[in-house]
């Protein structure tokens, strides 16, 4: 039976403007998720990642960073990246479509989301998270 969460966590992963960083977060969410007993979450984690580190990475030229919270009940992932537009889920997208499907899979999959304008001393952006239930 998969575990949950006895104590919350948070990971940070701070990741260069590069097409190689969306692998990379793919693989330490995988390896987080294994090593906290929530490898039931891993795929649907990594799809939601994906889909938001590869929207930083390809519609903003600044850095970003993935953070996963983990609570006995849930597990937020949340990307921050450097552009501070709302986010815009494609209205015409469709299952088969060669873009424009990543908000609308997140939408999809997730049992919740969101976005808020972030401030700090590195400038603006945003933050976009997701959310899906611990338990199996």
């Amino acid at each position: 039976m998969p575990e949950t969460p006895a104590e919350p966590w948070e990971y940070t992963l701070h990741i260069p403007n590069d097409p190689r960083a969306v692998p990379i977060c793919r693989r330490t969410l995988r390896l987080i998720l294994t090593a906290h007993g929530l490898p039931h979450l891993t795929e649907a984690a990594e799809l939601l990642a994906t889909e938001l580190i590869t929207n930083a990475v390809q519609h903003t030229k600044g850095p970003a960073a993935i953070r996963l919270h983990a609570t006995h009940d849930t597990l937020r992932i949340g990307v921050w990246d450097s552009d501070p537009n709302p986010p815009r889920p494609a209205q015409d997208s469709t299952p088969d479509s060669e873009g424009g499907r990543g908000l609308t899979l997140v939408l999809t999959c997730a049992d919740a989301w969101g976005w808020t304008e972030h401030r700090d001393s590195a400038g603006t952006g945003k933050y976009i998270w997701c959310e899906l239930a611990a338990a199996a």
